[in-house]
């Protein structure tokens, strides 16, 4: 069994061996100079927090931060933000691509509760996610970092992770906030959305998180957001997250992130990283003196970051240990569990997976030798071991699997080059020989990183080009992808019955990948991104990344799979979806709404049956659609989801309560989530294109109709129910002539009233406008 420990003692007065740790904050904080206060709120260097040294006594000790989301990332050498350097070993767990594909809240608290332990081990105080920003397009060269197109999936695994970490003692930094969503000229574009769209899509999986498990730090993007650095915007740092949403931490800065640092410090920003040589401190102190900043604001900041020290300090002081082979075995679990099996044809009369064992296997694919298991940038991990698929699977089976490399993982694209030709050739005849053959296909490391994005969807035309040309002369294929996010599948996806979708799997995920091909794991991952057809029916397409300066989030609340399906768009494999190797029913849906107004909510159940011959897990998806509302909604939103196992023949109730904010949206007029009342449409399903079953439920919500005002349409009068008979008897008893019944009802009560039609004036106008309220 191998085990890692560490609590490498220190002499450095930085790092701190304090003799008065910041256990009471608020007499420490009223024993500091300004200057002390102000160095409090910059980083001591690349990792850790600046110390109070008074006199060569510690008074408050400096702690370290560090990377990463899926893997502690401690650089053991000279520091770095984007990956270069060498960092401690550390397991590699799957990336959150892969974790966002389990939708189950158990296990990822348990992956958490791992990357807690070697936080703790590693003498780091806050660990440096979970990322949770919204896949708005494919191309987006970090979305390997996020779980999810979908908030709902964002927020409720984002909260698994964060209490499973800082139930070890140490703190997490919920990141990016917000509107984060491009690598492309990320640290100064202007993300620019309208509030709905990021109250209901945007914020919401950091505002469930928030409420839900209170991570110890948020960390706020680079970009800005409608025009205003998000770094140094008051209305997400203070009024959105502290005073709506009960935020309790500490917000600092992404690395490099500030441009104003007195602008930032009002606005809620309290600590600034990396360390910037004292200028910032200096800018801070300069703005009290000069009374451009109220020195209770630099006070408040400081309190947070002393805080933040003081929860850390029983952690640091008894650091513990991990178990690395059991981490590691968890990392296995967790990439099966986020592995995608996308599509399972008959052949020769039954489905092609699982596989029945090593004989007439083989195995072609440079990736399924030399694994590409996370992405480039701040989250790369130095991993405790590394996992390859083709050595688990000759393992596993107990047979010298034959392999074939087929083209090269260098990221050149050479397809019709000598070498590559040459290589194709080989994985020909290997295939040839074979019953069935397993092609590992993928993105080369240079395709997707921190940075940068992504130019299009296609795999390397080598890759297609081998895929095509074994296909040929074999027909019993399976291609197993590694990726950080949706590729095209639709140009090659015939040439072979199987697919497995193995997302960047940590350094379990060779074994995992075994796993799921032999059936010894039966596959229960879920698509969190929608596979679309082509680049070009993503809704974000044509605003993407933006231009001079700008982006614009032109699709509003239709985002991902609420574009596809209110649009009726085709897609390649629609989000939710994800094959087993058994079968399961749904029966029995039913809804019953349990409260009205801001009370409002209804009891969703479903009875679950696994009708197959082996045990599985399915996830049962609820959808909700409002089709009456004031405001375009989706044709239907996640609102919960349950990852349910089953043993064969195993049926189950499984229940869902749904409150008041399922059923609500952001009303732009009234600034506030409301339920309009009325029918709303309850489904339950497999994913978002498979609904088992609907039922409707009739909730009564409030009166969102906005205040009958002078440019009111005559359409919005005869909807109100103070007065709108008498405006109908007005518009349709003979008062409007026939030829412009068709455009009154867009026509402004004040336009009819200046026109005096059939003797609407202004003065029945006021009358009206009375009766109203």
């Amino acid at each position: 069994m191998a085990s890692t420990v560490s609590n490498a003692a220190t002499t450095d007065a930085a790092q701190g061996t304090a003799t008065v740790p910041p256990s009471d904050v608020e007499h420490l904080l009223a024993g500091l100079t300004l200057e002390e206060k102000a160095s409090l709120l910059s980083g001591l260097d690349f990792w850790n927090t600046q110390p109070v040294v008074r006199d060569r006594r510690v008074l408050v000790p400096s702690v370290m931060v560090t990377d990463g989301p899926h893997g502690l990332r401690k650089q053991a050498e000279t520091p770095d933000h984007l990956g270069l350097g060498v960092s401690v070993p550390a397991t590699c767990f799957p990336t959150a691509a892969a974790l966002g594909s389990t939708w189950d809240r158990d296990l990822l608290r348990r992956v958490g509760e791992a990357l807690g332990r070697e936080t703790r081990a590693n003498d780091v105080a806050v660990l440096l996610g979970p990322g949770i920003n919204i896949k708005r397009s494919p191309l987006c060269g970090r979305n390997f970092e996020y779980l999810s197109e979908d908030p709902v999936i964002s927020g409720e695994l984002g909260a698994a992770l964060v209490e499973g970490i800082q139930s070890q003692g140490v703190g997490t930094s919920l990141k990016h906030y917000a509107a984060n969503n491009q690598e492309a000229d990320r640290m100064r574009v202007s993300a620019d959305v309208d509030e709905r769209t990021l109250r209901e899509i945007y914020l919401a999986g950091f505002e469930r998180v928030v409420r839900k498990a209170q991570p110890w730090t948020v960390m706020c993007s680079y970009n800005k957001v409608n025009d205003v650095y998000a770094s140094q915007n008051r209305w997400l740092l203070t009024e959105v997250l502290r005073d709506e949403w009960g935020f309790e931490g500490m917000v600092v800065s992404d690395w490099g992130a500030v441009r104003d640092r007195v602008a930032a410090v009002a606005a809620g920003l309290d600590l600034e990283m990396p360390a910037t040589g004292g200028r910032s401190d200096a800018d801070v102190m300069a703005a009290v003196r000069e009374s451009r900043l109220d020195e209770a604001v630099v006070d408040q900041a400081a309190r947070r970051v002393l805080r933040l020290v003081a929860q850390a300090q029983p952690a640091l002081a008894e650091p513990g240990s991990y178990d690395a082979e059991a981490h590691h075995a968890l990392a296995r679990e967790a990439a099966a569990a986020g592995t995608v099996l996308l599509r399972n044809e008959p052949v020769d009369g039954a489905p092609l997976l699982p596989l029945a064992g090593g004989d007439g296997l083989a195995v072609i694919g440079e990736l399924a030798r030399t694994p590409r298991y996370q992405g480039a940038g701040s989250s790369q991990v130095n991993p405790t071991r590394l996992d390859d698929a083709l050595s688990a699977l000759r393992e596993a089976t107990g047979t010298d699997v034959p392999f074939a490399a087929g083209y090269t993982v260098d990221g050149a694209d050479h397809g019709s080059g000598t070498d590559a030709e040459a290589l194709r050739a080989e994985a020909v005849e290997v295939a040839e020989a074979a019953q069935t053959v397993v092609v590992f296909l993928g993105l080369p490391a240079s395709y997707e990183s921190e940075g940068y994005d992504r130019e299009h969807l296609d795999l390397p035309a080598e890759q297609v080009l081998l895929l095509d040309a074994v296909a040929a002369v074999n027909r019993r294929v399976v291609a197993v992808l590694s990726n950080g996010s949706a590729v095209a599948v639709a140009p090659w996806r015939e040439l072979t019955p199987a697919i497995v979708e193995g997302w960047l799997g940590g350094q379990a995920g060779g074994s995992a990948i075994a796993d799921v091909l032999l059936g010894t794991v039966n596959p229960s991952g879920r698509l969190a991104e929608t596979i679309p057809l082509r680049l070009e029916d993503n809704p974000s397409y044509g605003n993407f990344p933006g231009e001079l300066g700008h982006v614009r989030y032109g699709e509003g609340v239709l985002v991902g799979y609420r574009w596809y399906d209110a649009r009726r768009v085709e897609v390649a494999y629609p989000f939710g979806h994800g094959l087993s190797y058994t079968r399961f029913a749904y029966d029995d849906v039913d809804a019953v709404v349990t409260g009205a107004g801001a009370e409002a909510g209804v009891r969703v159940t479903v009875r679950v049956t696994n009708t197959g011959e082996r045990a599985g897990a399915d996830v049962v998806q609820v959808y909700v659609a409002d089709p009456q509302a004031q405001v375009q909604r989706p044709e239907r939103e996640l609102k919960a989801f349950a990852k349910v196992h089953l043993e064969a023949g195993e049926s189950r109730e499984v229940a869902f309560d749904l409150d008041a904010r399922d059923l609500a949206y952001w009303h732009p007029v009234l600034r506030r989530w409301a339920v309009e009342g009325g029918e709303f449409i309850v489904s339950v399903g497999a994913s978002s294109r498979d609904l088992r079953g609907s039922v409707s439920a009739q909730v009564e919500g409030e009166d969102v109709r906005s205040p009958l005002q002078p440019l009111s349409t005559v359409a919005e009068a005869l909807d109100d129910p103070r007065v709108g008979e008498h405006v109908r008897e007005f518009v349709y008893g003979g008062g409007v002539a026939d030829d412009m019944l068709g455009m009154i009802g867009d026509m402004p009560l004040a336009v009819v009233a200046d026109f005096g039609m059939a003797g609407f004036d202004h003065e029945r106008l006021t009358a009206l406008l009375a009766a109203a309220r």
